[in-house]
């Protein structure tokens, strides 16, 4: 898969409220192109997490 469709999926399971994937989607497409817009995306989502389950993302 591209980055793109890496990008794209993880756009979708975030959609659905599935973090665990979409986080995994977005980091196979910042492997594959580190300039991915998967960056920003995973950034927001990991301020998300933390700011609302503070507790179960940060042990």
């Amino acid at each position: 898969m591209t980055p793109e469709e890496y990008f794209r999926l993880g756009n979708e399971y975030r959609k659905k409220g599935d973090w665990k994937h979409a986080l995994d989607n977005y980091m196979e497409a910042i492997e594959l192109d580190p300039d991915s817009p998967a960056v920003e995306a995973k950034q927001m989502l990991e301020d998300i997490l933390n700011f609302y389950n503070k507790d179960a993302y940060n042990p």
